[in-house]
């Protein structure tokens, strides 16, 4: 056998070298080539794993190959040729080739070969995306309570995501308007930076609510990454003045109690009587006005203004007091009373009218069945007398004329 000089056998690999370039960095496409490959893009998260398969639909026995965006070889048939744990062998026949990537990284991204080396070589390329994850969104400019009516602007950011997150705002269910937002590429990285500002007009409503930050990003589940801020809003009291007895009597102990319902709770409270004077043995005690013993006298219109240092508001209550000498009961406790003794009576009419009914039944059946039946001794005898002395007669002594009779048959 003859062999090819020096010179030649080098001319031959150069010339290989050249077509497998040359074909590797062409788009050539052989329509209706069994031999032809097949590859798909895919798109994979930072940290996830990524499949890269490529197909023919024939095969003459020779060897699929994939190699990474620098070319590098990393199986060649079933035959790992990178040292890189992450890359492992998924599926290996005549027609196909699988790998897997894990832990993807950003640098992973590009664009991966399959090649057949035939004559001459096929290739097909595999577009890999890789997703840049988008950290938790951090809320920031909320330090103070605000009062209310006045304004408070929040920012949201978040980093590493790839291409830029979009960032929403929610208060409960209820979506928010913020500023559009604002994309920064991150230095030497191919992740991006994404703020957003929301600006709202706060109420006493508005006190301890959620607003929320949420990321939206092809990498992440509706909702995955979201941060909270809760809303302290100041506001002045909503004063109410409850009694401590619906029924206040003449003589007894009695208090009012003022409720503020203010941010923050109220320091101070000021009792006045309208049109008068407190009365001698009401007290003033913070939230409270407390009667020693209550008299007619004490009947008016009771103000109580709670201070809170945000507003100054203030409620009232009429006092009417119930005389001492009235029975008045509890209309509740009437009325629970008028409708168990009412109750109680209907069930005893219901009973008697029952009883009635039923001997009512049992007299008219009796009378029926034994109507015409039999007449007594004393009817007897007034029908066999000639005339009325003699029914008479007969009537008084109705038995010993029978008894004569059977005597005179006998």
């Amino acid at each position: 056998m003859a062999f090819p000089s020096a010179p030649s056998a080098l001319w031959s690999v150069s010339l290989l070298t050249v077509l497998f370039a040359a074909a590797v960095h062409s788009n050539i496409v052989f329509d209706d080539d069994p031999l032809q490959p097949v590859t798909s893009d895919e798109t994979v998260s930072v940290g996830g794993t990524v499949t890269l398969t490529c197909r023919v639909a024939e095969s003459d026995n020779s060897s699929l190959q994939w190699s990474n965006t620098a070319q590098q070889t990393l199986y060649f048939g079933e035959k790992r040729a990178l040292r890189d744990n992450r890359i492992q062998l998924h599926r290996s026949t005549p027609t196909e080739l699988s790998i897997t990537i894990a832990d993807v990284q950003l640098s992973d991204e590009g664009e991966y070969t399959c090649s057949i080396f035939t004559m001459p070589v096929r290739t097909a390329r595999a577009t890999v995306t890789v997703l840049g994850v988008p950290g938790k969104p951090q809320i920031s400019g909320f330090e103070n309570a605000v009062q209310e009516g006045g304004k408070v602007t929040l920012t949201c950011t978040s980093t590493g995501s790839k291409p830029p997150a979009t960032l929403k705002w929610y208060r409960g269910d209820q979506e928010l308007q913020g500023r559009l937002d604002v994309v920064e590429p991150v230095q030497d990285n191919p992740t991006y930076t994404v703020s957003s500002e929301l600006t709202l007009e706060v109420s006493r409503n508005d006190d301890n609510a959620l607003i929320t930050c949420v990321v939206d990003h092809a990498s992440l589940a509706p909702g995955d990454k979201r941060s909270e801020q809760a809303l302290r809003v100041l506001y002045s009291p909503n004063v109410e003045i409850h009694p401590e007895s619906d029924l206040p009597r003449e003589g007894e102990k009695f208090y009012l109690q003022c409720l503020g319902n203010g941010n923050p709770e109220p320091t101070s409270y000021l009792w006045e009587k309208k049109d008068g004077e407190l009365p001698p043995l009401a007290k003033a005690d913070g939230a409270f006005l407390r009667f020693e013993m209550l008299n007619k006298s004490d009947n008016g219109v009771y103000l109580c203004q709670a201070n809170n240092g945000i507003g100054v508001s203030k409620g009232e209550y009429t006092l009417l007091v119930q005389d001492a000498a009235d029975n008045i009961a509890d209309p509740t406790a009437m009325l629970t009373s008028s409708g168990v003794d009412h109750a109680v009576i209907g069930g005893v009419v219901a009973v008697i009218v029952f009883i009635l009914l039923c001997l009512l039944i049992v007299l008219g059946r009796y009378l029926i069945r034994h109507k015409g039946t039999y007449l007594t001794h004393e009817a007897k005898g007034s029908d066999d007398a000639p005339d009325a002395d003699t029914a008479i007669i007969n009537a008084e002594g109705g038995h010993s004329g029978a008894e004569d009779k059977k005597e005179y048959f006998i």
